[in-house]
């Protein structure tokens, strides 16, 4: 598909994605580099990292890849370090890696959700804390898109990641207002119902229950959230930053995926 961008749009730029080997990640990648980036990527597992640089280097994509754990302070720092050395900065930042899994809150594990939050929250902050003082406040420009996901009725049945989404979108707010004067935007993209390896390990009655509660009566596709992720990390969207966009069709407006039952205990007022 030809893109909706003018070509070399981030041309001599510099984009890291995290979970930049399948599903958004990737195809914010290939977003990126058909316009001209230099890409970073990183993800803990090797193998799609390789098939994904291979691709993009098919390409004519300048791609540096590693494995990075993003809960690990050290090996984001080292990664980070590494993509300096390789391309002297980093322009963009798209904070994609995270993993969640469907539960009711009340068979989630204290562990369990220790393990989401730390994940999805503090090792996005720990990206971001290494990208911003090694990179992007240096050079006093950057651009950072937090992924996050439909949360804008909390998220029943996954309380865990609901919480650590929260936390990002806030941290995206604080942000923007922190780091305006060291000229880097920070925003958010809170995708629905995405068609992606991320959905892969949800039973098909969940997926269907969400399809049959978006108004657009469908999923959306990785692609179509990497554009607008390469929206906000544009220079036209400069204008824009602590906000959340959300890519969900409609979902977030109505719909109830999280049935409740007839019989919900109603308690009389005291007289």
């Amino acid at each position: 598909m030809t893109s909706m961008f003018r070509a070399g749009l981030f041309s001599g730029e510099v984009v890291l994605v995290t979970g930049g080997g399948t599903g958004i990640g990737l195809a914010a990648a290939r977003e990126f580099g058909a316009l001209g980036a230099r890409m970073a990527l990183c993800g803990r597992r090797p193998e799609p990292l390789a098939e994904a640089a291979k691709s993009l280097e098919a390409a004519k994509v300048e791609v540096h890849q590693a494995p990075c754990d993003i809960r690990d302070a050290a090996a984001v720092e080292a990664f980070v370090d590494g993509v300096q050395k390789r391309f002297g900065r980093v322009d963009v930042l798209v904070n994609n890696a995270g993993g969640q899994f469907p539960s009711a809150a009340e068979t989630l594990s204290p562990r369990a959700f220790e393990a989401v939050v730390r994940n999805n929250l503090l090792g996005t902050w720990t990206m971001i804390h290494a990208v911003a003082n090694r990179a992007m406040i240096p050079q006093r420009r950057g651009r950072i898109v937090n992924v996050i996901a439909q949360i804008v009725r909390g998220f029943p049945g996954m309380a865990h990641t609901g919480a650590a989404r929260a936390g990002v979108e806030n941290l995206t707010r604080t942000l923007a207002v922190e780091w305006v004067t060291h000229g880097i935007r920070v925003n958010a993209v809170a995708p629905g119902l995405i068609l992606s390896t991320g959905t892969a390990q949800y039973p098909p009655g969940v997926l269907e229950e969400v399809r049959k509660a978006t108004p657009e009566k469908r999923m959306g596709t990785p692609e179509e959230v990497a554009r607008v992720i390469a929206f906000l990390a544009s220079r036209q969207a400069d204008f824009i930053t602590g906000q959340t966009l959300y890519i969900d069709g409609g979902q977030s407006l109505w719909g109830d995926i999280w049935k409740l039952p007839d019989d919900v205990p109603v308690f009389p007022l005291e007289s």
